[in-house]
């Protein structure tokens, strides 16, 4: 009996130290996304790339194309949406699904307004904790 109970104190403690809330994942996602605005409205895309998974395993989807590589979706952004172009991003309809501790699935609606036009879409989000932090590892944005 007491060998079970060093056994399941060794196998059960450890894996429910990490065990983190849903309502915790979500706030940090929120927070996340939070950022990525921050960055972008100030037209800092260097920290709102920060944000991406930086791996050539990276992949962004829209409008019928794939982009595969952190570097190819910084350079789609430099060349769509340098200076004033920027404009100003806001999230909303944000439907985050924590499918475990270490990955999310977040839906919601893009919109970046800038002084000659408002563009905006759908987006889906897959999120992963990783050892730097949670970092998308997939984007699929819509526009409308």
């Amino acid at each position: 009996m007491k060998k079970m109970l060093i056994w399941l104190f060794v196998f059960l403690v450890p894996s429910s130290i990490f065990v983190f809330s849903n309502s915790e994942i979500e706030k940090e996602i929120t927070r996340l996304l939070a950022h990525q605005k921050i960055s972008w409205n100030k037209g800092d895309l260097e920290s709102f790339m920060s944000f991406y998974w930086k791996s050539d395993r990276f992949t962004f989807q829209s409008g019928g194309n794939r982009l595969e590589g952190w570097e190819s979706l910084r350079r789609r952004y430099q060349e769509s949406y340098s200076g004033e172009n920027m404009g100003k991003l806001n999230f909303s309809d944000l439907d985050i699904k924590v499918l475990s501790n270490d990955i999310v699935l977040v839906l919601g609606r893009w919109e970046v307004q800038t002084k000659d036009s408002i563009k905006g879409g759908l987006f889906t989000l897959v999120i992963q904790r990783q050892p730097e932090g949670w970092r998308i590892i997939h984007d699929h944005t819509s526009s409308d």
